[in-house]
Formats: C-alpha cells, structure tokens, sequence
C-alpha cells in the first residue's frame, strides 16, 4: 500500500512504490519525454528501479519528493509530479523546493500537469508552510514554460545553463498564489488514507 499524499478530481498524487518500475520506466525510455530534461534516454527497467529507489530515499532522508500521479479514471500511472529539495548549488540557490513534472506523451494535453502541479504548490505553501517555491525548464521546452508562467503564475527570473542545457528560472512566492485558488478546497488532503500499488525537472 503507498501513502497518499493529494486527491484531486482527476488524479491521486501518492508515494513512488518499487511495484511502479514497469510503468515509469515507459516514461524514462521515452525519447519524446526526455528530450528536455537533461538526463539520457533509460534502456534498462533496472535503471527506472535505481530512480525509484533514489526518490523513496529523499522521502525518508527530507520528507518530500516527486510522487507519482494516478488517473483515476484509468487506475493508471500516468508520470509524476511534486517537490524535491535541491541541496546542491544550482543557479546561485541552494537547499530549495523544485516544483518538477513528467508525463506520458498519451495524457499531454489533457491539463493533468496543470492540475495536479497546482495540488502540489497548494501542499507546499499551506502544509510545509514554504515561502518560495523554484522551477527550471529548457528554454526550448516551451509547453512546460507556458504551464509555469500562464497557469501556476511563477515569475521568470532569467537563464542559466545546467550542465549543457540552457534553462529559464523561474519562482513563485506564497504571495503571488491567489488566482490559484488556494484554501478553497480543504477536503483537498487525503494524507491517512492509502491506495493500492499499481511531466519537468530531474528527479
């Protein structure tokens, strides 16, 4: 059983488990999917297993990190989306929450990156009580730069290059969130319940 973390009306944001290497390893092995986010093409399930383990340690180690998203019409896991603490130096910043996100190329377009990321910045402002949360993107990955500026309202604040991409920086403070709606839907947290094991930045 994993933990949920977020209900929304589409989806269940819950905790990674080792049970969902098959289906996230369809979008690590996805050329279209990885195009932008600075890490090779996975080949091997193996390597989706070592990703998994990698993530469910950054919850033990700082409570958060990406989850995976469920459709609940499907049952599916479609990508994964959440916050993960950057503890390393990255843009002249250091020990910040990531907002990242990826997705199956067959549930692009349907506005679930939109949903379940605003999910996730809700949970990060009013549950871990941050006060700025960080995204990057590729400066050639203009759908995901359009998701952060036109619907979750973050300010860019400029360009950097990691490692050998080129990327727009972007922040979004907890002043700023008021056209998302927040403290409007409480019932939002589904945080002691569990479900069954079945788009963005680095994981």
């Amino acid at each position: 059983m994993a933990k949920i973390f977020i209900e929304t009306e589409r989806l269940i944001l819950r905790a990674l488990s080792h049970t969902d290497a098959e289906r996230l390893f369809l979008l690590d092995s996805n050329p279209e999917v990885m195009k932008y986010v600075g890490q090779p093409v996975l080949t091997q399930i193996e390597e989706t297993q070592e990703v998994i383990k990698f993530i469910r340690k950054q919850y033990e180690e700082n409570g958060i990190g990406r989850w995976a998203v469920i459709e609940k019409k499907s049952g599916l896991l479609i990508g994964w989306c959440g916050l993960k603490l950057i503890t390393y130096l990255i843009n002249g910043h250091q020990n910040i929450y990531d907002l990242g996100y990826r997705f199956l190329p067959d549930f692009w377009g349907k506005g679930y990156a939109t949903e379940s990321a605003k999910a996730v910045l809700k949970y990060g402002f009013e549950e871990m009580n941050l006060d700025k949360i960080y995204a990057y993107a590729d400066v050639n990955n203009t759908n995901s730069s359009k998701i952060l500026k036109e619907k979750l309202g973050f300010e860019e604040k400029g360009s950097f290059v990691d490692g050998d991409d080129n990327c727009f920086w972007y922040e979004l403070t907890k002043q700023n969130t008021d056209f998302l709606g927040f403290n409007k839907n409480k019932s939002l947290y589904k945080k002691e319940e569990n479900a069954s094991e079945a788009s963005g930045n680095k994981e």
